[in-house]
C-alpha cells in the first residue's frame, strides 16, 4: 500500500506542479495582455489625437472660407444699399422741390405771399429807410 500512496503523492505534486505552470502561463498572459493593451491605447490614443486635430483644421478652414463667403455677400448689400439709398435721396429731393413748388403755387394763388417775395419787400424797405435817414440828416 505504501506504494500506491508514493505514486498517488508524486501525482498530486506533479498535477500541482503542472496546475502552477499553467497558472504562472496565464498570469503571465495576463500581464502581457495588459502591457500590449497599454501600449496599443497609448497609441490609439495617439492616433485619435492626429485624427482630431485633421477634422478641427478641416473644420477651421470650412468656417473660414464660410465667414468670407458670408462677408463678401454683406458687404454686397451694404453696396446695394449705398447706391439704393443714393436712388432714394435723390427721388425725395425731388420730391421735396415738387411738393415746394405746389405749395408756393398754392398760396400765391390765393394771395400769401412766399418767403422770397417777404425777403424782396425787406431788402427793399430797408433801401428805403437808409435812404430816409439820409434825407433827414441833410436837412
Amino acid at each position: 500500500m505504501a506504494k500506491v500512496i508514493l505514486k498517488k503523492k508524486d501525482d498530486v505534486q506533479g498535477s500541482l506542479g503542472e496546475v502552477r505552470g499553467y497558472a504562472r502561463k496565464i498570469w503571465l498572459a495576463g500581464l502581457g495582455a495588459y502591457t500590449r493593451v497599454g501600449q496599443e491605447s497609448a497609441d490609439y490614443v495617439k492616433d485619435l489625437i492626429k485624427a482630431g486635430e485633421a477634422v478641427e483644421k478641416r473644420g477651421k478652414k470650412r468656417i473660414d472660407r464660410e465667414l468670407d463667403a458670408a462677408n463678401g455677400e454683406i458687404d454686397s448689400a451694404r453696396q446695394e444699399l449705398r447706391s439704393v439709398k443714393g436712388k432714394v435721396e435723390v427721388q425725395l429731393d425731388k420730391i421735396e422741390k415738387a411738393f415746394d413748388t405746389r405749395v408756393a403755387s398754392a398760396l400765391n394763388r390765393i394771395g400769401i405771399p412766399s418767403k422770397h417775395d417777404v425777403e424782396t419787400l425787406s431788402a427793399k424797405l430797408d433801401e428805403l429807410t437808409a435812404l430816409l435817414e439820409r434825407v433827414a440828416g441833410k436837412q
